[in-house]
């Protein structure tokens, strides 16, 4: 039994201490998504070891330390994804005194042909912004029924995962679509005008993960992240990020993204709303994301049932409130984190120049 258990916990060491080596490599940075999972065999391993060993001996202390160790490390990860964190954006009620806009973010999954289950959600759910991952010819004839409800849209077909579309209830304005880091991976940006008169810039994004069978490393992935968080520093208006990041909300290159561009993340003091796997509950993490300027307040933020797709749909509806900007709490970037997010960009040809930029004429 004591071999077992030391085996389990060196393992556990390694695939905790692993991440905290930059290296982009895919079977490096994969180790950011189960740390909940991570955090879960820990206790699991603790328990078992604390029925099981001798405390009598010093053996019994170096297997008992180290899974101390990792449980209070992924622990600290995943902290701000649970109810007992401080929420980084306040909440608000509905009111007309504020103008809000519903989004709603939805992986569908390119072989996915439950159509109708997914346009009933829509109709359900009623968000004045619909975006769609993995959309592709056939998704995109299925979502055009939606058109009566949404008829301002933004539509990129493709066939390799990677297609995505927009549908909106209000005009957007100078909508453009960009391959920023990747040739076949698009972005979407517009300026989505409220009936208010308001107008938020959007962006929309899905780049490619770190996998065995995608690209062998983070880079290109992380380059368009820190490219688009690196457009939005530099706007005093209001804006959105969304879409599938391929990332989990508490990685290393999320937080990065967080403190370069300033947006903040409702999920913080919130919940986890783990979006995928959708069939497997036992490896679930977030990777559907809506982050905001300051601009806004929290009217919603829920995971929505399946319809067929392997990630959840996630519905966020944010209010524009006025002075709430010295009201939120984030994260801030230091000159370490600047350094780095440089670093990747610059392995890529890609700047923030790069990123369309909408603004409200």
């Amino acid at each position: 039994m004591n071999t077992i258990l030391l085996f389990s916990t060196g393992i556990l060491v390694v695939v905790t201490l692993l991440p905290l080596w930059r290296h982009e490599a895919w079977w490096v940075r994969s180790l950011d998504f189960p740390r909940l999972q991570f955090f879960c065999v820990a206790l699991l391993l603790l328990l078992v070891e604390t029925a099981l060993l001798d405390f009598s001996q010093i053996n019994a202390w170096l297997l008992f330390i180290p899974g101390i160790g990792c449980l209070v490390y992924h622990g600290w990860w995943i902290l701000p994804y649970t109810r007992w964190f401080k929420a980084e954006v306040r909440s608000t009620g509905r009111s007309d005194a504020h103008p809000s806009v519903r989004i709603m973010t939805a992986n569908v999954l390119m072989t996915n042909r439950n159509a109708e289950a997914f346009r009933e959600l829509v109709r359900e759910m009623a968000p004045d912004v619909l975006v769609t991952l993995e959309s592709n010819a056939w998704w995109q004839s299925q979502l055009d029924l939606l058109d009566s409800d949404y008829p301002f849209t933004i539509k990129c077909p493709l066939e390799n995962l990677y297609g995505m579309h927009v549908y909106a209830r209000f005009p957007l304005k100078d909508s453009q679509i960009k391959y920023l880091v990747e040739p076949d991976v698009p972005s979407m940006h517009t300026l989505l005008r409220l009936p208010s008169g308001d107008d938020i810039r959007m962006h929309f994004l899905h780049p490619a993960p770190p996998s065995p069978t995608e690209n062998e490393a983070s880079s290109e992935r992380d380059a368009e992240l820190i490219v688009v968080a690196k457009s939005v520093a530099e706007t005093d208006a209001p804006v959105i990020v969304t879409g599938d990041l391929n990332d989990v909300a508490w990685s290393e290159t999320t937080r990065l993204f967080r403190k370069i561009s300033g947006l903040r993340d409702p999920r913080v003091g919130r919940g986890m709303l783990n979006t995928f796997h959708a069939g497997y509950w036992f490896i679930r993490w977030p990777l559907d994301h809506v982050f905001h300027s300051d601009h806004f307040c929290l009217v919603d933020l829920r995971r929505l049932r399946r319809f067929g797709s392997d990630h959840f749909a996630i519905l966020t509806e944010l209010a524009l409130v006025p002075g709430n900007e010295a009201e939120v709490n984030g994260l801030e970037a230091d000159r370490a984190d600047v350094a780095w997010a440089n670093t990747k960009v610059d392995r890529h040809e890609v700047s923030k120049s790069d990123v369309p930029k909408p603004e409200s004429h």
